[in-house]
């Protein structure tokens, strides 16, 4: 599980190195108001994604049962079915995502300084959706069988073209015109697009499983089956990604409320958030891969070591991060902010919520050893409840009628986490234990 996670880890955090290096050149070279703009969007995409986040989930549990009961039909069967619904997907939410823009973000309370940059910044991404799914939706697929290298050696590749072409982009260099804090998307966007072509050349090179052949062609027709399968696991997984979506957009809109000084400060926040959750997600990741292939594999006596070993990791790992934002907290915000009032109402937010990761990350692993036996109902309600019933409601009461102001916004954070494994636990102790686990897809 170690050697499969540390390429997934490092894939994850790659992903966001061309956004954190965006936000540092945008936040320190055209100030706060350009790093709000930023920021109060990334809200809104990741709801767009969240649905297609939510179906790949689903397909790689499918996927990994079908590789552990080495039955390749039935794998280029999900493979298949998989990517004709999720490249439709991706164009219908281009098209809402770059018509609604604009209404949207009003919705949202977007302060009017920024509002015509987020807009315009958004679109760009907006409507490169089809393609930056497809790509998802194979390093997806690629993890379900156990390769998390493959993966990796594909976003060194990204994130180098990436960084290549931020400052080219942004600043207008080699003759090209400056785009500004718009570069960041457009970098983004090419890199992602270039790799997933390189990515098809090799698989087809190596006649690796997953290369694009006849089989798959044959089944990209889709089978209603399968995709009765996929949505059935990806619906409630996309849904409880929605919510959480939604809640950050409400918490954004709460803290639109303080300015877009601590707009800023909450972007920077979520910049080293996302990366002390990424060994939490990671780690559910590879949980619910190895799960999977035990289940396909009828080696369900696993399941209890794949649990284990997740949590040794997960508290290992995510403890010697947090500890090290901890000790460098104020330095690391600096990367990317310049107003030392910013930086302040930023690192007494990481300091209410950093720690709270770790419990974050037990939940996690608990909901993905259930998810990979096709059980996702439940842990999903228990997710929104403790979102939606727990955190945004306490996020408002903490913040607008307590003394802790926009702190109060955070500590909302910690408690909800604490009740979301409290449910997630009891349940799995005394209701999934006691269940039979069989193969999904037959």
């Amino acid at each position: 599980m170690f050697m499969f996670l540390m390429p997934l880890i490092l894939s994850n955090a790659l992903q966001s190195i061309g956004q954190l290096v965006g936000s540092v050149v945008v936040g320190r070279y055209y100030g706060v108001d350009a790093l709000a703009a930023i920021s109060s969007f990334f809200p809104l995409f990741f709801l767009l994604v969240s649905f297609t986040i939510g179906i790949g989930s689903g397909s790689a549990i499918l996927i990994g049962q079908a590789y552990g009961e080495r039955n390749e039909e039935k794998l280029k069967a999900v493979v298949g079915t998989t990517l004709t619904f999720t490249f439709i997907l991706g164009i219908v939410l281009s098209l809402l995502g770059g018509i609604f823009t604009w209404d949207i973000m009003s919705w949202l309370g977007t302060p009017a300084n920024i509002i015509e940059v987020s807009v315009h910044y958004a679109r760009i991404l907006f409507w490169s959706m089809p393609f930056l799914f497809l790509y998802f939706a194979y390093t997806t697929f690629m993890r379900g069988t156990g390769d998390s290298k493959t993966p990796f050696y594909s976003l060194l590749v990204s994130t180098a073209l990436n960084l290549l072409l931020l400052p080219v982009l942004i600043f207008g260099w080699l003759g090209l015109p400056a785009f500004g804090l718009y570069g960041a998307a457009y970098a983004s966007v090419i890199s992602t697009i270039f790799t997933f072509i390189l990515l098809l050349f090799y698989l087809q090179k190596t006649k690796h499983t997953l290369r694009f052949d006849a089989a798959t062609a044959h089944h990209l027709k889709m089978d209603f089956a399968i995709l009765k399968l996929l949505l059935r696991l990806g619906i409630p997984s996309s849904v409880n990604m929605i919510l959480v979506s939604l809640s950050e957009i409400a918490v954004i809109a709460f803290v639109n409320h303080y300015g877009s000084n601590a707009t800023a400060a909450y972007g920077a926040v979520n910049q080293v958030a996302s990366y002390v959750s990424m060994p939490a997600i990671s780690i559910g990741i590879t949980v619910s891969i190895f799960a999977a292939q035990a289940i396909g594999a009828n080696q369900l006596e696993r399941l209890d070591k794949v649990l284990r070993t997740g949590l040794l990791l997960n508290y290992l790992i995510g403890g010697i991060l947090i500890l090290l934002v901890y000790l460098f907290s104020e330095n690391i915000l600096s990367w990317f902010l310049t107003s030392q009032e910013t930086i302040q109402i930023a690192h007494s937010l990481l300091m209410i919520t950093l720690w709270s990761y770790l419990i974050y990350g037990h939940a996690m692993i608990v909901t993905s050893i259930m998810r990979a036996s096709g059980t996702v109902l439940m842990p999903t309600i228990f997710s929104v409840i403790s979102i939606w019933c727990v955190e945004v409601p306490a996020a408002f009461v903490f913040s607008n009628y307590t003394s802790l102001g926009i702190q109060g916004i955070w500590t909302a954070y910690p408690i909800a986490f604490f009740v979301s494994l409290a449910l997630q636990y009891a349940y799995y102790r005394w209701s999934w234990k006691k269940k039979q686990i069989t193969r999904i897809i037959h």
